[in-house]
């Protein structure tokens, strides 16, 4: 161990030493600048002491980027964000759904299928040239939480249940292709051993790597309403409890923000914000 060297404790509860390194690339990564990433690094680092939490850390260092640049504070928060859509995992549904929109899938959430043996609710599924596929979503609110290989084990056996059923119906002009699963934290090793085996789809916070659900949210701008750094909790949650998920969902409908109670001038910062944050989608 180096003299001096402090650790932090991560949400799993595991400890590692802290790395300035990490948190400089977690900064460049939602598009700091370099001057205000040196800026952050200088005014965070005496704030530091052994055992402090990474929550603790992002805490920080996402108000001192908010002061500097609100968008990309927008993009920092995206893990926490993802874990404010909740506590139910329909507005997370709602966001892979369009994900794959953006992909040129057509999609529905929430259907009920019937399976050979017994009917089941997917919660997205997805069409494109011909083919189907049946996507569970594991939503969690906690960041220590995982999926282990009890859930893909669980959801192949559902789509096997479903595909029997679809791809022998002679009504079905579709075939039933494959089963994803998607999830807002982290899958285990077993998981992602088991759903390369038998051919689940596995989409993750970070996996695959570099096309992870971060990555694909990122390139796509589908940025959750609880990334906006101009709104409250409050206000962000009346807003998904109006269905507005999306932050590209309010480029086009300030009615929305009216009817939550803000004003017009709140309202101009908040599509300023919006606007900013969709400039490179096809929202825009």
């Amino acid at each position: 161990m180096k003299e001096n060297q402090l650790f932090i404790k991560k949400a799993s509860l595991e400890i590692e030493p802290f790395s300035i390194q990490k948190l400089e690339y977690s900064l460049q990564s939602c598009g700091a600048s370099k001057n205000e990433i040196e800026t952050i690094l200088i005014k965070i680092q005496p704030f530091i002491y052994d055992g402090i939490s990474t929550n603790e850390i992002y805490k920080r260092a996402h108000a001192l980027l908010k002061k500097q640049n609100r968008i990309s504070a927008s993009r920092y928060s995206l893990k926490r964000a993802l874990f404010d859509l909740g506590p139910t995992g329909y507005p997370f549904e709602r966001l892979v759904a369009a994900l794959l929109k953006e992909k040129g899938f057509k999609t529905s959430v929430n259907v009920i299928l019937n399976g050979e043996c017994v009917t089941h609710e997917i919660d997205v599924l997805a069409e494109k040239e011909g083919f189907v596929y049946a996507i569970e979503c594991k939503f969690h609110s906690d960041g220590r939480a995982t999926s282990n290989v009890r859930i893909p084990l669980y959801i192949n056996s559902r789509f096997l249940d479903i595909q029997k059923q679809w791809n022998t119906n002679p009504n079905n002009e579709t075939h039933l292709k494959q089963g994803w699963l998607v999830t807002n934290t982290r899958f285990t090793e077993d998981a992602v051993n088991y759903g390369k085996c038998v051919g689940l789809t596995m989409l993750s916070w970070d996996y695959p790597k570099n096309n992870g659900l971060k990555a694909n949210i990122d390139t796509l701008a589908l940025y959750p309403v609880t990334t906006l750094t101009t709104l409250s909790k409050k206000e962000m949650h009346q807003l998904i409890e109006n269905d507005v998920i999306l932050v590209k969902e309010l480029i086009h409908a300030s009615d929305k923000l009216k009817n939550i109670g803000l004003s017009e001038i709140r309202i101009k910062h908040v599509l300023k914000e919006v606007k900013d944050l969709c400039r490179n989608s096809s929202a825009y």
